[in-house]
This record gives structure tokens, sequence and C-alpha cells, in this order.
């Protein structure tokens, strides 16, 4: 019998208000993953983490005169210049606090080359070198993995997209309402590219086991009442 799984994608203090890279209204996710964690049912929660070293060519910190959100290079790549962000061992890199981190089963950290950006959980930029995620998912029976986090448009569609390459045979779904993203704009075109990869697009109410309805006791008949 196949096995289900939920993959949460970078859900960190740095991409929620108040981050380095905050992703509008990104924290409104963690109630809602956090009934999916309870209630859907998987035998497997796994969580990625951007994990930078502090001299990550990503970030702008790394670019003398060059603005956030501009496009620089990255080992002779374009890269989109960052601001600083998931520095490895900083509050800004921690789990979001109200985040139920006792039911993540497996973290897998990315992003750790300095000299190669990581959106993916399952590998880098340069397709190069793979995390590790695919092969420990197979290794664990996984046949469908429910996807989602922050932010929709960056890390967390290209996640989506890789599990559909790397993960043959397993049914990929893409959690609409458990992430968001840095814009309206940018996550219509995110879904565009996932429902053109053949990807489902759900709703967290939509994975969520029917709550069976209470029974509903009939009334005992009225009785007649009789005189002597």
């Amino acid at each position: 019998m196949g096995k289900k799984a939920l993959l949460l994608v970078d859900v960190q203090n740095d991409f929620c208000t108040g981050g380095n890279l905050a992703v509008p209204n990104g924290e409104e996710i963690v109630p809602v993953i956090n009934k999916l964690m309870a209630d859907g049912g998987y035998d497997l929660i796994a969580a990625s983490l951007d994990w930078h070293p502090k001299d990550h060519g990503s970030f702008v910190s790394q670019h003398p005169g060059k603005k956030v959100f501009e496009t620089g290079e990255l080992s002779g790549q374009p890269q989109i210049i960052w601001p600083d962000h998931c520095v490895q061992g900083t509050k800004g890199a921690e789990f979001h606090p109200d985040l139920d981190k006792e039911k993540i089963d497996y973290i897998q950290p990315k992003g750790t080359d300095k000299t190669v950006d990581s959106y993916s959980a399952f590998r880098d930029n340069m397709q190069d070198r793979l995390t590790g995620l695919a092969e420990y998912l197979q290794e664990q029976g996984i046949t469908e993995l429910h996807i989602c986090g922050l932010a929709t448009d960056v890390c967390v569609k290209f996640s989506v997209l890789d599990a559909a390459e790397l993960l043959p045979g397993v049914k990929i779904v893409f959690v609409e309402d458990a992430s968001r993203g840095l814009s309206e704009e940018a996550v219509n075109t995110a879904k565009q590219e996932i429902s053109a990869a053949g990807i489902d697009i759900k709703q967290s109410a939509e994975l969520l086991p029917e709550k069976p309805r209470p029974a509903i006791c009939p009334r005992p008949p009225k009785q007649r009442k009789f005189g002597r």
C-alpha cells in the first residue's frame, strides 16, 4: 500500500512578516499547515530549510553597487540579488515559532554552498547536485506528495516541478492555500507552469478527510394518554 507525505518548503522567519525577505502575509499559512499536519493522515512530514552561509553569493552584501532584486552573476550564471536571509544559526533561518515542529519527521537543508543558489528542496539551481530528498522519499515508499510553503513563485514552484521530474510515479499535489508568493502576478504565472506540467493544484480542505456527521437520534413518538 502506498504512503502519503507532506513537504513544507521554507516556512522560516525571514520569509514571514518582519523577516529580511518577507513574503506578504507569509505567516498566514502556518495554521493551515498545522491543520494539514494534524488531520491530513500523512505517513511522513518533511520540511526544507534555506540554510545559507553568511557570505552566500546570492546576497546583496556580496555584490557592491548592486541593489536587491537586480540581476547579477553567480558562478557565471545570471543570479537574482537577494537580501541577506536565512543565514545559518540565525533567528531568521529558524522555522516560524507557531509551526508545529514536533510533527516534522525529516529536515532537508538547502543553499549551503555559497557558489550556487538552491530554490528547490531537491537540487541546486545549476541542477548539478541533488540534496538527497528525492532519494529519501523513494526509500520511504512515498507514492503521493503534497507540497506547500514559501514562496509560491520561487522555492515552492521549483520544488513542485522538480518533484514531478525526480519522483516518477509519485502523485504530486501543490497545496495553494498553504502557500504564499511575492506577488499576485508571479503566483499566477507559477500556477500556470505547475498546471502545464500536469500537476494537481488543491486547497487544503480538499485534502482533509471528511468528518463523519453526528448521528441524529429520532425523537421518540409521543405517547397517547388515556384516561381511566
